[in-house]
């Protein structure tokens, strides 16, 4: 019984395990992808011809498969280097030696093969110099291959325009293959330039472009001046146009139906814009080379004369609480050139040199208070001596922030006396000349421009219609000579603070340096200088840099518009001009016009002399440029809202057209505006 018992138990144990394997084998089979496609095959799954259909098409995607892994595939199109004859000359972004680019040796620093700079797309040449021992490198741009094979020692160029993306791009030059190890490959890399572009190649929807010519052509059909806008966008001048005539009105405020119109050529008067581009980008390139200093003193510059020849003046704005001569002295001389650049000396906002009345006390004008300021048959070195010296201060150097000319007309001075040379020469032979600008100018009629080539200002020269008058006042309608008086009659037409004239493009393109700090082979100042002046400076007000407006937390909407990232910097000018840089967006905005080439509203009295009819329309409230071209960078179809944003504008000209009490006149420049908007709105 026992042989019988093992013989049996051993099949049965056996058969145990194959009931279990097979029980395992049905249940993967039932799971299988050949399981699942039996089941699809189940008549009432699917009829016979679906069955067909599902395995021919599966079998000539597989067909297809087959052939495209078989096919040999077309090599990566590599951009080459080009042998060169030589090098450019002039100043570059950057000059980096590989290896070891960094200047040291650290193999945990990837870096020492890497470097990265500032380009856009569409642009850019490299230019490298190869080491005699140098065999061969791999190098990339932005992750993408170039073709270095056959390299030999020598000069050569690479075009970047197909590699380059907008902003950082990144230049990997590594595993140099050279007899000598201390051979090297030496790059240059120049700054972006603005190139010919449109809307389309930066993404910008034109239907934001279209409502601007439209609200400004409609306000120029009814009375407004002229008006001219470009736009940069990566490295592109993607929009240009002008709108207006060189001058519409007679001085006697007539409107004038002929006359030339103004061109994308035509220079407009920047005014305060001046500041910018003539006092702060002097002293940015000055101080990035160490000529200059922020905390210099101007006296120190300019001579004792500018703190003891001051008189006392008792201004109403110290409430009776006047510190005293001294006190003011002592204060003056500790002006430095910061507190100039940042409006925080304590100067008041002019000194009215030029006017023989003016009540100095009380900062306001007036036909019978005789202005203790007053400087007579003046010149550059006159108004310093008997104006800008003997003023006092309003308050304590750095304690607050009060807009005012005479800041900027000192800071001209100073660049002057420490370049040896005249604003209009600096900066035409360190900014002008090298990028080629043709449109930009202090004084144009004294540098080769006609009249003709400048839109014009105020109709009767500097009187107001007659409400202000002084010695030596112009009276004829002002082209082509600085609007500001101060400018004109004590500065010669050349100071920090006024006396620029530019067309929209050249402006534009100059404005576009503070993107990179420099222009092709030009370098004018670092980053940390950009980023220095155009940050918000402790204790000073938070839309202020170092002589930059800062968009800074919607304080400056009424120019740059509420889209606008708060780093967005720019400046604006009495004379109707606007600059706007955003470097978030890479954008560049340049909105130039002449609004005050229009009559006095009301020139019954002196507290109407600076109401200018143009003052009254929309095109001439500025920040409506950039607040309606930013909706042609957010995507999509921006046309609904825009037509739904300009109802709104035509409603809110209406508030104002009532609370004017002008519903009922046509004359009114406020109703003809509306008028205007309201025909925008209904064509849009």
């Amino acid at each position: 019984h026992q042989g019988t018992h093992q013989d049996t138990h051993v099949p049965l144990a056996f058969l145990k395990i194959l009931c279990l394997a097979a029980l395992v084998l049905s249940l993967f089979t039932a799971c299988s992808p050949g399981r699942e496609k039996d089941a699809a095959n189940e008549p009432e799954k699917g009829s016979s011809q679906e069955t067909e259909t599902a395995t021919s098409q599966e079998n000539e995607k597989t067909a297809s498969q087959d052939a495209e892994n078989a096919a040999p595939k077309e090599p990566e199109k590599l951009v080459t280097l080009i042998s060169a004859s030589e090098i450019p000359a002039g100043e570059w972004q950057a000059v980096r030696s590989f290896p070891d680019q960094n200047g040291y040796v650290d193999d945990t620093l990837a870096m020492n093969s890497m470097y990265s700079f500032e380009g856009y797309s569409g642009q850019g040449t490299l230019y490298f110099e190869v080491g005699q021992a140098v065999e061969g490198f791999d190098l990339f741009l932005n992750n993408r291959r170039v073709d270095t094979a056959g390299i030999a020692p020598g000069v050569y160029s690479l075009d970047i325009s197909e590699l380059a993306v907008n902003g950082s791009n990144t230049l990997q030059l590594s595993n140099i293959r050279a007899a000598d190890p201390s051979a090297k490959v030496t790059v240059r890399i120049p700054y972006p330039v603005v190139i010919e572009g449109n809307p389309a190649d930066v993404g910008l929807d034109e239907a934001p472009l279209r409502l601007i010519e439209k609200i400004i052509s409609a306000d120029i059909a009814n009375g407004f001046s002229s008006a001219q806008l470009a736009v940069v966008k990566d490295g592109r001048l993607v929009y240009s146009n002008a709108w207006g005539k060189l001058n519409s009105y007679t001085p006697d405020g007539e409107r004038l139906e002929g006359g030339a119109e103004v061109s994308t050529d035509t220079m407009y008067d920047l005014a305060s814009n001046t500041k910018m581009y003539a006092a702060v980008y002097a002293f940015q390139y000055l101080f990035d080379r160490g000529v200059l200093s922020l905390s210099d003193r101007a006296v120190d510059i300019l001579g004792e004369e500018f703190v003891e020849d001051t008189i006392a003046i008792e201004f109403a704005s110290f409430g009776g609480a006047y510190p005293g001569l001294e006190k003011i002295k002592e204060w003056k001389a500790r002006i430095t050139l910061k507190d100039l650049l940042m409006h925080q000396a304590g100067f008041p906002d002019s000194g009215h040199y030029h006017n023989e009345y003016f009540d100095t006390v009380s900062q306001s004008l007036s036909t019978e208070v005789k202005n203790v300021l007053y400087v007579a048959d003046a010149d550059k070195e006159k108004t310093f001596r008997e104006g800008i010296c003997r003023t006092p201060l309003m308050y304590e150097p750095g304690t607050k922030t009060r807009y005012s000319d005479i800041d900027y007309m000192i800071l001209g001075l100073v660049i002057e006396k420490v370049t040896g040379t005249d604003l209009d020469s600096f900066l035409r032979e360190t900014y002008w000349q090298p990028m080629g600008l043709e449109r930009v100018s202090y004084a144009p009629l004294e540098h080769g421009y006609a009249k003709e080539d400048c839109a014009a200002t105020e109709l009767r020269g500097n009187t107001r219609d007659g409400l202000i008058d002084f010695p030596g006042v112009r009276t004829k309608t002002i082209q082509g000579e600085v609007h500001d008086e101060e400018s004109y009659y004590m500065m010669e037409g050349m100071s920090g603070h006024a006396g620029l004239f530019a067309s929209a493009p050249d402006l534009a393109r100059l404005a576009f340096v503070m993107l990179s700090g420099g222009y092709g082979n030009e370098r004018f100042f670092s980053k940390n200088t950009r980023d220095l002046f155009t940050s918000t400076q402790a204790g000073g007000a938070y839309n202020y840099g170092i002589g930059w407006w800062r968009e800074a937390d919607d304080r400056r909407v009424w120019y740059f518009g509420t889209q606008a990232p708060e780093s967005t910097i720019g400046h604006q000018g009495w004379t109707g001009t606007l600059t706007m840089i955003d470097p978030v967006n890479h954008l560049v905005v340049v909105y130039l016009t002449n609004s005050i080439n229009t009559p006095i509203l009301d020139p019954s009295g002196l507290e109407h002399a600076n109401d200018f009819s143009g003052s009254y329309y929309t095109s001439s409230t500025l920040g409506f440029v950039p607040q309606i071209l930013y909706t042609g960078l957010d995507g999509g179809d921006p046309e609904p809202a825009l037509r739904s944003l300009i109802t709104d504008m035509a409603a809110e000209k209406q508030k104002l057209v009532e609370a004017a009490g002008a519903s009922d006149d046509p004359e009114h420049p406020l109703y003809k505006a509306w008028n205007a908007i309201k025909q925008v709105a209904e064509d849009f």
